[in-house]
């Protein structure tokens, strides 16, 4: 059975929301961030890093880095649907946006709110988490139009996908999520879409409630 390594409102929620979706056996081991467990010597023996989440796969195998957990799943289990197959034209739109949202959406968000990890003059922080609030919104506007080009409601279309859980967790964590689904209406109807799923519903509500 696979371990998933959890806390609330981190990127636990992505692997999370497919194990619900695709109805895949998982348990959790709640790790408290607020209390360091992340840093101590059992935890850091399963992710040397310190960082939540990981993942033990039935193997006993630790991945790190959940969009890398979203890729590994979605392969595994490709009779939930939650990726075009591998090595079709729709599989690189898939991947290309999966990976655009990791390293750009999600990088900019570790700049908002840990500036001090990207300076070495403290007095430079502030510049640093605006700068990554301005990049964030400048990624949000793009996913904003892709979701305009693909035709909607989805980042892949009309077909739900992994995308889609994993776009509405970097919105919840903007610190103005309301503000970014006034201003980007296709992006706020998917975080409601994504939210009201019958199967992620208690998950978001984990993680973000």
């Amino acid at each position: 059975m696979y371990k998933l390594y959890w806390c609330r409102d981190t990127g636990a929620f992505a692997p999370q929301a497919i194990f619900e979706e695709a109805g895949i056996a998982y348990e959790t081991v709640p790790i408290d961030t607020s209390k360091g467990e992340q840093h101590q010597a059992a935890y850091l023996a399963v992710n040397p890093r310190g960082q939540v989440p990981a993942l033990a796969l039935p193997d006993g195998t630790v991945m790190t880095e959940s969009a890398a957990m979203v890729l590994h799943l979605v392969d595994a289990h490709p009779a939930a649907g939650l990726a075009p197959a591998p090595g079709s034209p729709a599989r690189a739109v898939f991947d290309r946006w999966l990976l655009y949202m990791a390293v750009d959406v999600y990088s900019a968000d570790l700049h908002v709110y840990y500036p001090e990890r990207f300076t070495d003059d403290p007095a430079g922080a502030e510049a640093v988490k605006r700068a990554g609030l301005a990049a964030m919104d400048r990624g949000l506007t793009i996913l904003e139009d892709r979701l305009g080009e693909s035709g909607g409601p989805f980042l892949m279309g009309e077909s739900f996908s992994a995308l889609d859980p994993y776009l509405a967790m970097l919105i919840q964590w903007h610190p103005a999520p309301a503000e970014v689904c006034a201003r980007h209406p296709a992006i706020g109807r998917l975080c409601e879409q994504v939210r009201s799923r019958p199967a992620i519903a208690p998950v978001w509500d984990q993680h973000f409630g």
